[in-house]
């Protein structure tokens, strides 16, 4: 899909998400056919005209100014990410600029490693299109034969898409699927031009309804915390806290599990932390290449 296309499937369903209730509008009991805001309606909220609105919505963002862009987004009751996401689409109407041909980080530093080796909760290391790159022996433990030193990288999307463990798992397979898909989107809207994103999107597009219908929603999300409910062969079912803490200038992210202190999953990690050392073998060499 072209970012004109993007451009107007985004506005689009977002338009179609706010109802003139809740943006304070009248409707004097008219019968609507359309769902949500009319096109006219947003650019009364934005303060332009009805005929530059139209034209931002068939996506041509190209040289609009950020004043009219936090317009939009008020206008359309857009989150952080979403408002994010729709500057991140600006930017790209502009057409690729020097230095945006970026592709996804696949070696990691010695420090790095040392750091997700030190922390005493699951933890590992991705690249910004779900490629798990590291993990430290209780990662590898939790995640219960799906990750493995010799067969990493592992692709998060692919593995929700493709592979039948999935959905036994991710107990919440439809919120983590969800999840994971906004979360390429979002990455695509920031780097349009990474040819290896625009690969695996194809490929999950290509082989998977699920992906295929999740991907049409346009919807985009932050990734900060969420609960996880996992399912472990040795412990049973687990509820843990994910957490993911960005390093900037690596383009990596790092994601730890943890458990709520005196609860039976925090009982189920202690286990594991126990097990882990007697039956993860030691860490194999970095590959730099996904």
């Amino acid at each position: 899909m072209s970012i004109k296309e993007d451009v107007k499937e985004f506005l689009t369903s977002r338009r179609a998400r706010v109802t003139p209730e809740q943006a304070g509008l009248p409707t004097f009991g008219d019968k609507r056919r359309v769902t949500g805001l009319r096109r006219e309606e947003v650019a009364l909220l934005a303060g332009v005209s009805a005929d530059y609105y139209t034209r931002l919505e068939r996506g041509n963002l190209a040289g609009v100014s950020e004043q009219v862009l936090e317009a939009l987004a008020r206008a359309l009751r857009l989150d952080d990410a979403e408002r994010a996401h729709l500057f991140d689409l600006a930017r790209a109407s502009t057409g690729p600029v020097r230095g945006s041909r970026r592709t996804a980080v696949s070696k990691v530093r010695p420090g790095v490693l040392r750091i997700l080796e030190s922390l005493t909760t699951p933890a590992y290391l991705r690249n910004a299109r779900t490629d798990i790159l590291a993990a430290n022996d209780l990662a590898f433990v939790l995640y219960d034969g799906i990750l493995d030193r010799v067969r990493l990288p592992l692709n998060v999307a692919k593995f929700l898409f493709f592979d039948y463990r999935a959905p036994g798992f991710f107990l919440d397979w439809e919120t983590v699927a969800d999840d994971a898909v906004a979360a390429l989107r979002a990455e695509a809207g920031r780097n349009p031009h990474d040819k290896s994103l625009t690969d695996l999107v194809g490929e999950l597009a290509t082989r998977s309804e699920e992906f295929r219908t999740r991907w049409a929603r346009h919807n985009v999300k932050y990734h900060r915390t969420a609960t996880k409910r996992l399912h472990n062969s040795l412990v049973g079912d687990l509820e843990l806290t994910g957490e993911a803490m960005e390093l900037t200038g690596d383009g990596l992210v790092i994601i730890t599990y943890t458990a709520e202190p005196g609860s039976p999953a925090a009982e189920a990690l202690r286990f594991l932390s126990n097990w882990a050392p007697q039956h993860t073998g030691p860490p194999a060499p970095q590959n730099s290449t996904p």
